[in-house]
């Protein structure tokens, strides 16, 4: 056939194998972003036990807020693996059918998950590419977007941050946030040392804004 130009179809059982094998290296590279992600928050967390030593409410609030979206993103991360782990065991299925009827059949909860993967960024290419390819083997119809829910709701989640920021500083602080100096205010005569101080503050602003990038590439 191939002297046709027409390229001969993969072994069923051979295509459902490269898939699951597919999917397990997602998988892992999943748990490699949640490992970075946590490395990344033990980080920002320090430099929020110092914040709250010298008082600085607002970067506190900033670090605060850092962490909230970081444990969103893992969150997200392992709801993107659960998701993975049911198509694999779906495949899995599928290599029995195989096996019993020789071909493979159409399945609503792969058609389902492989819908909500394809619009994560972490593994959209793969799973898009993997998507066209069980469309051809008849596992799945084509998809539409529209028909699945959204994996979670911003506006729910951004009205939750704040109370999510509020917990992890009474967490980290142990309580005693309100105890925290005030911070020096512009208002006022710049005391002896402010100076010094100062130049604490723009390290400490550095610093974030660095985390802060890191955290946003892990993220995306």
């Amino acid at each position: 056939m191939g002297l046709f130009g027409k390229t001969p179809q993969k072994d069923p059982k051979e295509q459902v194998q490269e898939w699951t094998r597919s999917l397990n290296r997602e998988s892992r590279k999943l748990d490699r972003q949640i490992r970075s992600i946590e490395r990344e928050e033990l980080k920002v967390k320090r430099s929020l036990k110092d914040a709250a030593k010298k008082g600085q409410k607002d970067v506190l609030k900033i670090l605060a807020k850092e962490i909230v979206n970081s444990r969103k993103a893992v969150r997200r991360i392992h709801t993107s693996k659960a998701q993975i782990n049911s198509v694999s065991m779906q495949m899995k299925n599928q290599l029995a059918l195989i096996r019993m009827s020789g071909a493979m059949e159409k399945s609503a909860d792969v058609m389902k998950y492989m819908s909500q993967l394809c619009r994560v960024s972490d593994v959209q290419a793969t799973m898009m590419e993997m998507s066209k390819e069980m469309m051809k083997a008849g596992i799945i119809e084509e998809m539409v977007e529209d028909t699945f829910e959204s994996l979670e709701d911003d506006d729910e989640m951004e009205e939750a941050t704040e109370q999510e920021v509020e917990k992890i500083l009474f967490e980290i602080t142990a309580g005693h946030l309100s105890d925290a100096p005030r911070a020096v205010n512009d208002d006022l005569p710049v005391p002896a040392g402010a100076t010094a101080a100062s130049d604490e503050e723009e390290e400490a602003a550095e610093d974030i804004s660095e985390m802060q990038a890191r955290l946003e590439a892990l993220r995306s």
